[in-house]
């Protein structure tokens, strides 16, 4: 069991069921599954969060079922997952992957999120709050971000810093790389130029190369991500490993009323992962 997972739920489902019925909520839902299963091509112009009803259910759905898997993986992956100080979520869209990381580490590391949407990222800080965990979140561009610890950008002060709306964060303090970890949960698969997975993956090689940690997670559906077999040859080639995973789990209430309600069927949770 995931410490804070209830009182998290709780907040979550009144912040998004206060202006929306579930009815709303459960038919939104199916359309968002159609657009990650039908309509991936749509998710480039900003699909997947189109409208309060599509947020609150990929708040409300989706961000449990990825904290609940990446709870799972970090755990059965052990040391070092688990003993890392830092972690650094790119596209971290409502940081329930990078909480799911933290929760199973033997002490909570310092995330850093960044994601491209304002919204996910206020859906982020407020989920961390409700979970009491550390963390700093920003609207930035994940592949202009360093993977050294600090979660800097060099454009991030000049593109975000004077809006206002949304300040950029103080970067946290560089780490030593073998106690920081980059997280990437179903967020390659949305990067729709194969240059920037390319450079991504260099990046990401060289950081574990110099001795800090990666997991990268991706939907089982081979279509979501062609790249995979590329991807998992670089990191099979310093000594990382591939993972499938699949598990049955009991999942929170709302959870499984939505997805009933969807015609979805989640009680069993899948995915693969990459891990160096």
């Amino acid at each position: 069991m995931i410490e804070g997972i209830d009182a998290w739920m709780a907040a979550l489902e009144a912040r998004q069921l206060a202006d929306l019925t579930f009815a709303e909520v459960s038919r939104s839902l199916r359309a968002l599954s159609s657009t990650y299963v039908e309509r991936r091509a749509k998710l480039k112009e900003g699909a997947a969060l189109s409208g309060a009803g599509k947020r609150a259910a990929f708040a409300l759905f989706y961000g449990p079922l990825h904290c609940l898997l990446l709870h799972h993986i970090v755990s059965t992956l052990g040391p070092p997952f688990t003993t890392i100080e830092t972690v650094l979520d790119l596209g971290c869209g409502t940081g329930a992957g990078s909480a799911g990381w933290a929760t199973a580490c033997v002490r909570a590391p310092r995330v850093t999120g960044i994601d491209r949407h304002p919204w996910a990222i206020e859906e982020a800080r407020r989920s961390f709050a409700d979970l009491g965990l550390r963390a700093t979140f920003r609207v930035d561009d994940m592949t202009h971000v360093q993977l050294d610890g600090s979660g800097a950008s060099h454009t991030a002060q000049q593109r975000f810093g004077r809006t206002g709306a949304y300040r950029t964060e103080r970067a946290s303090p560089r780490t030593d790389r073998r106690r920081s970890g980059v997280l990437l949960a179903f967020a390659v698969n949305e990067l729709t130029a194969a240059s920037d997975r390319s450079t991504l993956l260099l990046r990401l090689i060289e950081h574990a190369r110099a001795g800090g940690h990666v997991v990268v997670v991706e939907p089982l559906a081979g279509f979501v991500a062609p790249w995979w077999k590329d991807w998992q040859r670089e990191f099979e080639g310093i000594g990382g490993r591939a993972d499938e995973w699949r598990f049955r789990v009991s999942l929170p209430a709302i959870v499984e009323k939505l997805d009933r309600a969807a015609g979805l069927n989640h009680r069993e949770l899948k995915g693969r992962s990459l891990s160096v």
